[in-house]
């Protein structure tokens, strides 16, 4: 009853991080995010991988999803730092999360609850051409604390999926070799010694 419930949990929490994976995609894809977008597209895989296995009782399918959450929460952990600016990161001059190629933010700074956007001009000269130049004012919550909130997410289900992971992948084994000790038993197994027949056929002889 345990293992049942635990499969279905695991299940549930796959699925739950694909929905919340999924919607951060879509949100990093707006915001031209690269590096998010990568580590998104790897774990969406990875996930799809670890429900596999759990449905199909794959242990070592549902051990590479564990692992995989292990440095999922390790990349999650760094987006809060670099949104926080904990260190040295700066959210507003480094340009990790977009392997430097733009200087796009994320697309929640413009489109944050009650921003409002303004352009200003004319833009610095150091402003790239292609790039507009804006101020951002009235948002109910500042864009790095929904990314924050996002990432935190992330780590909550990722901390769920492998305490589940792990007592899933216990409960596979455990079962794989109660079933290879009964087995054993009827391989070989103990077998009584074989009745054979001690008589003789005696030649007869009829007389005219």
């Amino acid at each position: 009853m345990g293992y049942c419930s635990g499969r279905c949990t695991l299940i549930f929490i796959c699925g739950m991080q694909l929905v919340c994976v999924l919607e951060r995609q879509i949100f990093d894809f707006l915001g031209y995010q690269w590096a998010p977008i990568l580590a998104n597209f790897v774990h969406i895989i990875i996930v799809i991988l670890g429900l596999f296995g759990t449905i199909q009782y794959r242990p070592r399918y549902i051990t590479g999803y564990a692992v995989w959450l292990v440095l999922w929460v390790t990349w999650n952990v760094f987006v809060i730092c670099f949104y926080l600016e904990a260190g040295d990161l700066s959210k507003e001059t480094d340009l990790i999360l977009t392997f430097n190629i733009s200087m796009h933010r994320s697309w929640w700074m413009e489109n944050g609850p009650g921003c409002m956007v303004t352009s200003v001009t004319p833009a610095p000269d150091w402003a790239p051409e292609d790039h507009r130049y804006i101020t951002v004012s009235g948002c109910f919550l500042e864009y790095q604390y929904i990314e924050v909130a996002h990432s935190s997410l992330q780590i909550v289900l990722a901390l769920a999926g492998f305490i589940y992971a792990c007592y899933v992948v216990k409960c596979i084994t455990e079962e794989e070799d109660s079933f290879d000790f009964i087995g054993g038993f009827d391989s070989y197994g103990y077998q009584g010694p074989q009745k054979t027949s001690h008589l003789q056929l005696q030649p007869m002889y009829m007389s005219k």
